[in-house]
């Protein structure tokens, strides 16, 4: 029997895949979902897998698809927003169908420790009509990946694992598999149909994917992983799903009276085991981590006749925010008992920027060259530069998504806005930033936009960053910038001066302008390991 291991859920996703046969994987970083891929990358020499991150989650998506088609199997990794990126190839790729195995392996935020929403990406999974995988534990999370890359190959149909930040980041023990499957060989498919989506072949390929339906339907209803548990005497069900399944788990230990109880962890919801369930009870609670997507669909438009469905709809459980063990308790009516644990007053801390971080000068050569414009608004980004928008800089009157810092200051100017400033990194401008800046500078936006290059990617673990340095200033030149007008910034003290006469130069200047401060992040430069 395999030595147990204790494994993030991100990192048994890893190994699960690598377990199955996995030839490459492919992504962007993106807090909760980065440790899948980093640890594949960790083992990517060992295991002779491709393991290189991409521009964006889109061109990730893309280039996975890409080795699918050759018959290798993938997987993808991304957070629940980046799943927005992608949509575009995600949404197709339920039509072209896969060649080897494809998981799409998406980390959802609840609660929003580090995201923009809380979105549920059990609902473009539905969208696609393509399964989904919710492991309720890191063991479930190891063991799904063989049956979802299997699942993909039978059905032709790409699989989502569905992650969620308390199983992503936390430890468990897994047992792993003592045999490990062999990568697929190459296999190009010659299949016209499946993936040239001209209309004449995509409405085949509609067809095809919704005569899958009722298969994936059987299969979830047959799935090891989905279960369900009848007690004598139950007038109460409850219906939990993924990682919420603990929770419910810990506290039925409470109840005196038998309750009914079905596991879901493999989508398309599996009807029958959820008809009988509902057939068996007065009352169904519907547990979930995320949006009430189960509950949704039981409640239908008018409900269940004769039943009550309860959840997060209801107001039985909360509407947003994470789940626990506790939400479930009150929603059955255990009587609470409290451990009070006596802590001195803590005053709270907002989140800072690092000490010695390069963004800091940066803000505050900027805060003093925007002194004399009382109109200024700045456009910011995703990245821990976003920080700037607490005190004491206070650089920062938006931030939407990747890339809008640029979009955002065109749409602004054009409004009258001056001087519209845009706020991105490196990595993001690489993601999402050049596409707006190419018609910026073709139409000569009168924006300035601050390029803070620290050289990786610093809010996610200090991943590589595709471009910094002089290669930066190149890509932005050959996107229309007139050079004269790509300002460089030493952001250091001794500087100081200095950079506020640059900053300002750009912003009296009536037309696309792009300064780019560029010094290495601080914890980029500390030793490895340490």
């Amino acid at each position: 029997m395999a030595k147990q291991l204790t494994l993030l859920g991100n990192e048994a996703v890893g190994l699960g895949a690598l377990h199955a046969g996995l030839s490459g994987a492919f992504g962007y970083p993106g807090t909760p979902s980065t440790e899948i891929f980093e640890f594949v990358q960790s083992q990517a020499d060992a295991f002779k897998v491709r393991a290189i991150w991409s521009a964006n989650e889109k061109v990730g998506y893309e280039e996975a698809l890409g080795m699918s088609y050759s018959g290798k199997r993938v997987i993808v990794t991304m957070k629940h927003v980046g799943l927005n990126v992608a949509a575009d190839p995600f949404m197709n790729s339920s039509m072209t169908g896969v060649g080897g195995g494809f998981a799409l392996c998406v980390a959802d935020d609840p609660s929003m420790h580090s995201s923009q929403n809380e979105q549920d990406s059990r609902y473009y999974a539905d969208f696609a009509r393509i399964p989904c995988f919710e492991p309720s534990s890191q063991q479930e999370a190891y063991d799904m990946m063989g049956p979802a890359f299997k699942l993909s190959e039978a059905m032709d149909v790409p699989v989502m694992i569905r992650m969620v930040t308390r199983l992503s980041h936390s430890r468990a023990n897994i047992t792993p598999q003592d045999t490990h499957l062999s990568q697929n060989p190459f296999s190009a498919g010659d299949n016209i149909h499946k993936w040239v989506l001209l209309p004449p072949h995509a409405r085949i390929r509609n067809m095809e994917l919704n005569d899958k339906q009722p298969e994936l339907i059987r299969l979830a209803e047959e799935s090891q992983f989905n279960s369900l548990e009848l007690k004598d005497g139950a007038r109460m069900g409850i219906i939990a799903t993924g990682i919420a399944v603990n929770y419910v788990r810990e506290a039925m230990v409470e109840l005196e009276e038998p309750v009914h109880f079905l596991k879901i962890t493999q989508y398309p919801i599996p009807e029958k085991l959820v008809r009988r369930i509902t057939e068996e009870s007065d009352t169904i609670l519907v547990v979930e981590e995320g949006y009430p997507f189960v509950e949704s669909k039981m409640n239908g438009l008018f409900g269940v006749p004769g039943k009550k469905i309860i959840g997060r709809l209801t107001g039985d459980l909360p509407r947003t925010g994470e789940m626990n063990v506790d939400h479930v308790r009150r929603a059955l009516g255990i009587e609470e008992n409290p451990v009070i644990i006596e802590t001195p007053e803590i005053p709270g801390r907002p989140p800072a920027l690092c000490k010695g971080c390069p963004h800091a000068d940066t803000f505050k050569a900027l805060v003093e060259a925007v002194r004399d414009y009382p109109g200024v608004r700045m456009f910011s980004d995703i990245g821990c530069y976003t920080l700037g928008v607490y005190p004491p800089y206070n650089c920062g009157d938006t931030c939407v998504d990747m890339g809008a810092s640029v979009s955002m200051a065109v749409g602004a100017a054009a409004g009258g806005v001056h001087p519209a400033v845009s706020l991105i990194g490196d990595s993001p401008f690489i993601h999402s930033g050049m596409t707006p800046l190419i018609g910026a500078a073709k139409e000569n936006a009168d924006i300035t936009v601050i390029i803070l290059d620290n050289s990786l990617v610093a809010m996610t673990g200090a991943q590589e960053t595709m471009t910094t340095g002089e290669a930066l200033v190149d890509v932005v030149e050959h996107l229309g910038v007139d050079r004269e007008h790509i300002v460089l910034l030493n952001p250091l003290p001794k500087h100081h001066e200095s950079n506020i006469e640059k900053i300002k130069k750009e912003l009296a200047y009536h037309g696309t302008s792009v300064v780019i401060p560029q010094r290495a992040c601080i914890q980029g430069l500390k030793p490895k390991g340490k």
